[in-house]
């Protein structure tokens, strides 16, 4: 197997962002479910069983806090009952991001919405949890989610929420021809990567010590895709992927990107290791 042609590394500065002091980053893990290797990324081993992450991120900003995703619900038993039987496998359910939000004693007065990196079952289903939590989704998802067969869930659990619909300016941002700046100081960045679905997007977050996350939704389903710089199996890319050219071009374009910021792909348990959990009293501030 043959790895992706490895790209030139991103030399030029990076974006400017002025995050505010009490701006911060949490994970909200909702459970996992196990994958083989093989399935995952091209040269997995099927005896290497991965447990993929359904985790959500509560990105805190004094304009308003987001969620990226929204990881497994309520019913997350009934939400897999609603696959195709080759897409379901065994699960492990934690506690939805409602129960940890209101564990933590979160306002969720605070919460602007959730921003989906795309609308497939596992990271739309926790919106069972978050009434009355707008959802943040571009057009070309939005289009994508009312008709795809892969959108049942999403159009079950996002009936009665507002839909936020956000659009791209015309403005590169680390090799992303367009993008949508959250707060305009550029400590939360949206990109268009449309090649899992065609409306998904990867998260960019720098928080006030400077270090940087790109949440990156499915673009790869773990971290061996950009260190070893491999796709999805052949198979598994032609039942998953909207545009498969657009996935390689993007993922190279990450790729280049390695070593400047925390990469995290949704369902890599480990890329989440270092992210703090939202507890009663918040963690310190990320350094």
């Amino acid at each position: 197997m043959k790895p992706l042609p490895n790209p030139p590394p991103w030399t030029r500065p990076l974006p400017d962002a002025d995050a505010p002091a009490d701006m911060a980053v949490y994970q909200l893990p909702t459970g996992t479910y196990e994958t083989p290797a093989a399935l995952a990324v091209r040269g997995g081993s099927f005896r290497d069983k991965r447990q993929f992450a359904a985790s959500a991120i509560l990105v805190q900003h004094p304009n308003g806090d987001l969620l990226i995703d929204a990881g497994f619900g309520v019913d997350v038993a009934a939400h897999v009952a609603m696959l195709p039987r080759f897409m379901r496998s065994t699960h492990h359910v934690g506690r939805t991001v409602g129960e940890q939000l209101d564990a933590g004693g979160y306002d969720r007065s605070r919460l602007l919405g959730v921003v989906l990196t795309h609308s497939h079952w596992d990271h739309a289903s926790g919106l069972d949890s978050l009434p009355d939590t707008p959802i943040w989704m571009n057009g070309h998802e939005r289009r994508h989610a009312s008709g795809h067969w892969d959108g049942k869930v999403f159009r079950h659990v996002s009936r009665g929420h507002e839909i936020h619909e956000y659009g791209f300016d015309d403005r590169p941002y680390l090799g992303f021809p367009s993008s949508h700046d959250v707060h305009g100081d550029g400590s939360m960045v949206i990109v268009h990567a449309g090649g899992h679905t065609t409306g998904s997007v990867i998260v960019f977050v720098t928080v006030p010590s400077g270090s940087r996350y790109a949440f990156i939704g499915d673009l790869t389903w773990q971290l061996d895709g950009i260190r070893r710089r491999v796709e999805r199996p052949w198979l598994m890319s032609k039942l998953a992927d909207h545009d498969p050219g657009q996935v390689r071009r993007d993922l190279r374009r990450m790729i280049a990107l390695d070593g400047l910021m925390h990469i995290v792909p949704a369902h890599d348990l480990h890329a989440y290791d270092d992210i703090p959990r939202l507890t009663a009293e918040p963690a310190a501030q990320q350094h």
